[in-house]
């Protein structure tokens, strides 16, 4: 809900919700509203967002890294909005904000009248005179909102229809969150603060991505990586063909995953063994997991059930959004109580979790047979037919598969984790059917598509497959030229044979029970989505939908299309709610929220449609459009969103501190007739300080508050993720609903001052031929926080920069720069800096690690970069071990300036260097990929 439309929609799981949930919210500087112009406190909770996502990036809790650097985003775009940063003529961005030790703009204080009454819906020139100059005296104002705190008369109001604080003294508003002058008084600025917003956005972009490196930057929005292959393993004795299999299909795919090392992926094994489970074993290395498979040993147990639901629910936790999770096993779920938060998880971080099975379900001990050749478990009680109900469920949800197969047909079953595990793979049809008799069932390929697999499970009796030619095959009685299919007990694979013809396919199938139908193609065209209601706090616009959609009611579908390039073309028009055997339940019409760019972050295009009342039944998520040749087009949704009646809103998701306890508000929302529920808590290190669930009762079209508690223990680590679920169920119907809350681990001291770089000498005889003279500046670089210095770089610039642990005995020797060669100046009196010499950097170098030379220690550092005065720029990154970095900008003629403006007395005197500043260059995203 920021200012301006900036990247925030991150390939993370679902398209980010627009920043500035919880207390971003609260707390930023342009919303006083709660108070006076908090613009200091704002500033500090701008820093802390910033230390929140650094610490979870090095955990890598990347999820709750981006729900910080959201509320940060939020925060620092409304800044520029809700200011009078922009109506006093700055054009840049507001340093200070993140740097404290930028100049500063004094806050007008609480008595400080800072507007005048404005009696129409623009508002112009209302602003005080100082409140609108650049001059030493101007001063720093935001706009109060709503009613409580009163505004103190004089004051500027944030504006608006929205803010009812606009019609007391001094009347009107400064906003700028939109053109409308209905809803922004300064509406005729909001392209200035939308652009100087944006400029702030992606600066922190930049930086981010300079302090925790290019590979960990793309991971962290999930930019140009394949689906995490998440393996759950049953490890009891039973189960050596399985462990076998998985270990050879794991082979299979780093084998062909090594040619492309950009696609190498996340590797997770989550083993279980009643009644341990796990521990994670998560890694970036082929190697290492393979070393991780090949340490796994079948051994003990025998007995049924296990405890399979605990981990996929640590998997879940552990992998990121979108990743596709396979479970080994041949038992039933002992800890059926956590499927309600494991099925949380999974629509949450919109996972796709199939069950490779090698038990007879129609097998139990009370009667004793089982008609296939599989392994029969001992049970210390009468299994059910039904007890692998839970795993069809989540499966099903999530549009993964349950495979009931053998032993000696898991090998090639597991094809399935290759197939849907490859790159740019997409889903042209997901659907159910348990029909006697035989069932249609179509997908659409399109120009960008390639290798069509079809996966169905469960037992055909009559298969046939017809072409958008009408050619008509039947699979399971000839071969022919569309498809070949391969038939593995409880799965068939059908893979259509080139040239694939585009149009629409039909698929008509007849079983005496249960299939499923999975359809996926190579293609880099796909879509996410979330659903969205209108939010009228201090702007208007759209709030991601926390959990499953209210039924019978209207929402928003918010679609983002991925994967488009310069060679693919694609419009879409609309999208299409499918019900889980693939009827059509609703079409929505979708419109552009914003126009495309050739810029945009990994080509994503954005859609909106309204969808008039949200369907009571499970559905999926269809999108159709058209490609460059006019062919129909169509991509597909794998999970089915599940409709509900009851909501649950966290209302806070504070981070947490060591050795303290936290409370988490939340409200459930009834939007049924009054009823009893259940709600059950849980969290993934057990810091909740009670566990379980208990009952409730709320009337009709009503709410009830309650609140947990959890304690995190004086050893936990800045930036470790709790992960709190919160689920509610209906006791007397099928409604239900889930909260996720991410809560980081923040020490109480946290340090968020970055370290400061400051000029000791600077000498510059450059010339009009510039390959004969040299420029050099020598710096002092500390750190004003706790944390020390951790990291130094030479991130731009053709010279040399030089460290040394402490200055030289003759600091004019540091400095002079006599024209000549550069490594003529560098060693220039050899034996004297050999003494104090400790690195040299050049530009491409890595970061060099300088935390051990100052442990226990608040020494500065000491450099000099010397340049050919052909390189008159430089830039030299700094960072101290709690991630805040310092960007320090060196230009030959800014030193030159520097050094004629001041008076030396000495060869030891000490001046600061004002020109350095932060590169105020948008950030490339062609750069960044």
């Amino acid at each position: 809900m920021g200012l301006t439309h900036t990247p925030a929609h991150y390939r993370a799981g679902h398209p980010q919700c627009h920043p500035g949930d919880s207390e971003g919210h609260q707390h930023t500087p342009g919303k006083p509203s709660r108070g006076t112009e908090r613009v200091d406190s704002a500033m500090a909770m701008l820093r802390q967002f910033w230390t929140q996502a650094v610490l979870s990036i090095r955990a890598k809790e990347y999820q709750s890294a981006r729900k910080s650097l959201g509320q940060l985003f939020h925060s620092l775009q409304d800044f520029y909005s809700h200011s009078n940063w922009v109506e006093m003529g700055q054009l840049s961005i507001y340093h200070h904000l993140l740097q404290p030790e930028e100049p500063a703009i004094p806050v007008a204080k609480e008595g400080t009248p800072t507007c005048m009454e404005c009696f129409s819906n623009t508002c112009r020139n209302n602003l005080l005179q100082r409140l609108t100059n650049t001059k030493e005296d101007s001063l720093l104002t935001t706009g109060y909102f709503s009613t409580f705190p009163a505004k103190p008369l004089g004051k500027c109001s944030h504006g608006g229809i929205l803010d009812s604080s606009r019609h007391m003294g001094a009347k009107g508003g400064i906003n700028k969150d939109s053109t409308s002058p209905f809803f922004s008084p300064h509406h005729y600025l909001h392209v200035e603060a939308a652009t100087v917003a944006t400029e702030a956005t992606l600066t922190v972009l930049r930086d981010l991505r300079d302090t925790v490196g290019h590979k960990t930057f793309l991971r962290l929005f999930s930019v140009k990586q394949v689906p995490a292959l998440v393996f759950v393993m049953d490890t009891t004795g039973s189960m050596f063909e399985e462990i076998t299999a998985a270990r050879l299909r794991a082979h299979s795919i780093i084998q062909r995953r090594a040619g492309r090392p950009e696609q190498t992926g996340t590797f997770l094994l989550v083993p279980f063994h009643d009644p341990k489970v796990g521990p994670v074993y998560e890694t970036d290395d082929p190697n290492q997991f393979m070393q991780h498979m090949e340490d796994l040993m079948a051994l003990g147990g025998g007995d049924e059930p296990e405890m399979c639901l605990s981990a996929v629910h640590l998997a879940l936790t552990h992998s990121p959004p979108l990743s596709e999770i396979f479970v080994f096993t041949d038992a039933s779920p002992k800890d059926a109580h956590l499927f309600d938060a494991v099925k949380a998880l999974t629509l949450e971080k919109q996972s796709r979790v199939s069950f490779l099975l090698t038990e007879d379900p129609n097998y139990s001990t009370k009667t004793g047979g089982g008609r296939r050749r599989r392994r029969r478990r001992r049970s210390k009680e009468a299994l059910s037919p039904d007890r692998f109900s839970l795993y069809s469920s989540l499966s099903s949800l999530s549009g993964g598969l349950t495979v009931f197969t053998t032993n000696s047909d898991i090998h090639r079953v597991s094809t399935i984790m290759e197939d849907s595990t490859a790159a740019d793979k997409v889903t042209l049809l997901h659907v159910e059917s348990d029909q006697e008799f035989m069932s249609v069932h179509a997908f659409r390929t399109d120009s960008s598509v390639e290798e069509v697999t079809l996966h169905i499970t469960g037992t055909m009796t009559e298969c046939i497959l017809t072409s958008p030619a009408e050619q008509s095959q039947s699979l399971l009685n000839k071969r022919g030229s569309l498809a070949e299919l391969e038939h593995f007990e409880g799965l068939y694979r059908i893979s259509l044979l080139p040239p694939i013809q585009s149009g629409q396919w039909k698929l008509q199938a007849k079983s005496d029970g249960l299939l499923t139908f999975n359809v996926i193609g190579g293609s880099s065209v796909d879509f996410l989505y979330y659903f969205a209601t209108l939010s009228n706090n201090t702007h208007p616009g759209l709030s991601k939908v926390e959990g499953s959609p209210v039924a019978d009611t209207s929402a928003f579908l918010v679609v983002s299309v991925t994967g488009l390039t310069s060679d693919i073309e694609v419009s879409f028009s609309h999208a299409t709610l499918l019900g889980a055997e693939g009827g059509v339940l609703k079409e929505v019409k979708l419109n552009s929220s914003s126009p495309p760019s050739s810029s945009s972050f990994y080509s994503l295009r954005e859609l909106v449609g309204f969808v008039d009342s949200v369907p009571r039944v499970p559905f999926c998520v269809r999108i159709t459009g058209q490609d460059r040749e006019g062919n129909k087009l169509e991509r597909v949704s794998t999970e089915m969103v599940q409709p509900t009646h009851v909501q649950i809103q966290v209302l806070s998701a504070p981070r947490l501190v060591p050795g303290h306890s936290t409370v988490v508000n939340f409200d459930i929302l009834n939007h049924g007739p009054a009823r009893l529920f259940n709600l059950t808590a849980d969290d993934d290190r057990g810091y909740l300080n009670s566990r379980g669930s208990y009952r409730f009762h709320v009337m009709e079209q009503a709410s009830f508050h309650d609140q947990v508690n959890l304690h995190t223990p004086a050893s936990a680590r800045g930036g470790e993720t709790v992960t709190l679920t919160l689920t509610v169920r209906a006791l007397d119907s099928s409604h239900s609903n889930y909260a996720v809350a991410y809560l980081t681990v923040v020490p109480p001291d946290a340090d968020t001052s970055p370290p400061s770089c400051s000029a000791a000498r600077v000498q510059s005889n450059c010339s009009p031929v510039c390959k004969e003279s040299v420029w050099s500046v020598s710096l002092v670089v500390s750190d004003a926080g706790r944390s020390g210095l951790a990291l130094l770089q030479l991130q731009r610039g053709e010279g040399n920069l030089t460290v040394f642990h402490s200055p030289s005995p003759t600091q004019d020797n540091l400095g002079e720069a006599q024209p000549g060669p550069d490594q003529q100046q560098l060693h220039r009196d050899g034996d004297h800096h050999h003494l104090h010499h400790k690195a040299r950097l050049q530009t491409g170098d890595p970061p060099l690690n300088i935390s051990e030379w100052f442990v226990g220690s608040s020494q500065p550092l000491w450099v000099r970069y010397t340049s050919s005065c052909c390189s008159a720029q430089a830039e030299m990154l700094v960072w101290d071990t709690a991630g805040n970095m310092k960007r320090c900008h060196l230009t030959s003629g800014q030193q030159r300036q520097l050094r004629d403006r001041h008076t030396e007395t000495s060869g030891t005197a000490q001046i600061m260097l004002e020109g350095i500043f932060f590169l105020l260059l948008g950030l490339l995203w062609s750069a960044v990929l």
